[in-house]
C-alpha cells in the first residue's frame, strides 16, 4: 500500500469509528421512533434471479457438497434494527443441535452474503447452507441481510452489518441465543466477503466491544476498490461497473473523483489492532487474484496474522467452499474464536 492511502485511510478511520458509533445508537433508537412517526416499515426483499446465490453454475460445488445435520436450530426472519427510510433489516440464526443444554455460551459468526452488493438473500439455498455449515461447527451463525443497490449505496451495507454485530453483542440477544460477546467473528464471500473484511478493519480499540469482531474469514471479496487497485488487477468493465454502482462513482473514475473507494477498501484501514484474517480466492475467478492478495500483504505489513489460501481454477466466493477450504476455515475460526 502506498503512504498516500495509508495516510488518507488513518484520518479517515477516525471519522468514520465516531460516525458509526453515533448511526449505530440512532438506528437502535430508530426502532421505537419509527413507530411514534408512523414511518411504513419495508423488507428487503429480492425476488427471482436477485435472491439466487452469487455462485451462477447449477454445478454441486463447494457449499452444496455440505449435508446438514437434521437437528439444527433455524430461527429465520429475526429483526435487528429499522433504518430511517423504514427499511427493516432481518437476519437468520442457526444454532448447533444441544446448545439449549448447556449455560456454556458459545462463539458467534456473523455471514454475510454476496451478490454484487445489488442481489442475494441471507436465506437462498446456498446461504442457508453457510449457515447450518457454521452451526455444525458449534458456532451460533447470524446469516445478515443489508440494504442493496440500487435503493442503498455505500456506506449503508456495511452500516447494517456493523449494526448487526452490535445488536448480537447487546446483553438482551447475547443472552438469547447464548452468544458470548467476546467471541464474536465474521464470514463472507464476494460482496460479503468485501464487507466482512471492512468490519474487520473498520474501528479501534478492543475486538469484543461495539462492532469489532475477533477473526475475520472471507473469499473472493473485492477489497480493493479504488480505480489505480483496479486498473493494476487488469479488473474487468464489469466489476469495474458494479463497484462503480455500489459506491456511486462513474465506473472507472480516479481515485481522487471517487474518494469513498478508499472508505469501502479493507486495506485503507489495516494496522495491528486487527483480527486475524483468513483469505481464500480462486487463481482464475471473476474476482482477480490480485484484490485478495492486496489485502493479505497490508495486513500482514500492519503485524496482523493473514492466512490466505489460493486454490486451482475459476469457482467464485462460497463456490470454492468445498470439504477441504470448510476444514481449512472452520480450523481457522475455532483457532481464534475458541
Amino acid at each position: 500500500m502506498n503512504s498516500t492511502r495509508r495516510t488518507g485511510g488513518s484520518g479517515t478511520r477516525a471519522r468514520r469509528v465516531v460516525w458509526a458509533v453515533a448511526a449505530a445508537a440512532a438506528a437502535i433508537a430508530s426502532v421505537s421512533a419509527l413507530s411514534g412517526f408512523h414511518v411504513p416499515l419495508r423488507e428487503i426483499d429480492p425476488r427471482g434471479a436477485d435472491a439466487a446465490s452469487e455462485v451462477a453454475t447449477a454445478e454441486l460445488i463447494g457449499i452444496r457438497t455440505f449435508t446438514a445435520p437434521a437437528d439444527i436450530a433455524v430461527e429465520a426472519d429475526v429483526e435487528y434494527g429499522v433504518r430511517e427510510d423504514g427499511t427493516l433489516l432481518t437476519l437468520d440464526v442457526c444454532t448447533p443441535a444441544g446448545a439449549v443444554l448447556t449455560d456454556e455460551p458459545l462463539p458467534a459468526v456473523v455471514s454475510v452474503h454476496g451478490g454484487s452488493w445489488a442481489r442475494g438473500d441471507k436465506g437462498n439455498a446456498d446461504w442457508r447452507g453457510v449457515c447450518l455449515w457454521l452451526a455444525s461447527e458449534g458456532f451460533v451463525a447470524a446469516s445478515v441481510n443489508y440494504r442493496l443497490v440500487p435503493d442503498a449505496v455505500f456506506p449503508a451495507a456495511i452500516d447494517d452489518v456493523a449494526l448487526a454485530v452490535e445488536w448480537l453483542r447487546d446483553p438482551e440477544q447475547s443472552e438469547r441465543f447464548g452468544i458470548d460477546p467476546a467471541r464474536i467473528g465474521a464470514f463472507g464471500g464476494s460482496a460479503g466477503g468485501s464487507l466482512a473484511a471492512l468490519l474487520g478493519t473498520t474501528g479501534e480499540g478492543p475486538l469484543d466491544e461495539g462492532s469489532r469482531v475477533a477473526a475475520v474469514a472471507e473469499l473472493s471479496g473485492p477489497v480493493g476498490l479504488g480505480a489505480a487497485d483496479l486498473v493494476s488487477d487488469g479488473a474487468s468493465d464489469w466489476l469495474q461497473r458494479i463497484v462503480g454502482e455500489y459506491l456511486d462513482c462513474e465506473p472507472g473514475a480516479s481515485d481522487e473523483e471517487c474518494p469513498q473507494a478508499a472508505d469501502a477498501s479493507a486495506a485503507s484501514f489495516a494496522d495491528p489492532s486487527d483480527p486475524p484474517f483468513f483469505i481464500g480466492h480462486a487463481e482464475a475467478e471473476v474476482v482477480p487474484l490480485g484484490q485478495s492478495e492486496r489485502l493479505a500483504t497490508a495486513l500482514t505489513a500492519a503485524g496482523v496474522s493473514a492466512e490466505l489460501a489460493v486454490v486451482p481454477g475459476s469457482d467464485h466466493s462460497i463456490g470454492i467452499l468445498d470439504a477441504a477450504m470448510r476444514a481449512r476455515v472452520a480450523a481457522f475460526l475455532h483457532a481464534h474464536l475458541g
